[in-house]
């Protein structure tokens, strides 16, 4: 006798977040764009990669930022460099992370470059209650709490809106 179907019951308006997992799967020994080329035989290949590099975020004081940075990530400030007076890659795992003054997009400006007002990527935790935790004993501002059991959003010195989510 076969095995009964498990019943999962998600909250109303509950919508899954798509993870970066999703974007390594492969079917058939194909990554996604050969995939996406086969199943829709297009004759010309984009020579853009489907990877992200890196992200840029807008910062108005870049010593201020990196220092915040470092305590929300855990990274040592000594492994986060200041290059040419407005950048700072932060050492991440997969895709990386960039402080910017961003003088060329409105940063020589008053009030500098804009804030990422809606959260444009997640930063991934096995323990998001303990990271909620963690976000308030160091002080940062709490966007909300924590949405569906699975993320919350929270702001940078810059209002720069940052999401947490569980892996």
């Amino acid at each position: 006798m076969g095995r009964l179907p498990i019943e999962r019951v998600q909250p109303e308006g509950y919508r899954p977040f798509t993870t970066p997992r999703v974007l390594k799967m492969i079917h058939g020994g194909k990554n996604m764009s050969e995939q996406v080329r086969d199943n829709h035989n297009h004759a010309e290949v984009s020579p853009i990669k489907n990877k992200v590099g890196s992200i840029f975020i807008p910062v108005r004081d870049i010593e201020r930022s990196r220092s915040w940075y470092c305590r929300v990530l855990g990274i040592a400030e000594d492994d986060c460099q200041v290059m040419n007076g407005h950048l700072c890659p932060l050492p991440m795992e997969g895709t990386g992370v960039i402080l910017d003054t961003m003088p060329k997009w409105g940063g020589d400006q008053p009030g500098g470059a804009p804030s990422i007002d809606t959260p444009a990527f997640m930063l991934l935790t096995e323990d998001l209650e303990g990271s909620l935790a963690y976000m308030k004993k160091l002080g940062v501002e709490l966007v909300t709490e924590i949405e569906h059991q699975h993320w919350f959003v929270i702001k940078d010195p810059d209002g720069n809106k940052l999401m947490i989510c569980r892996e």
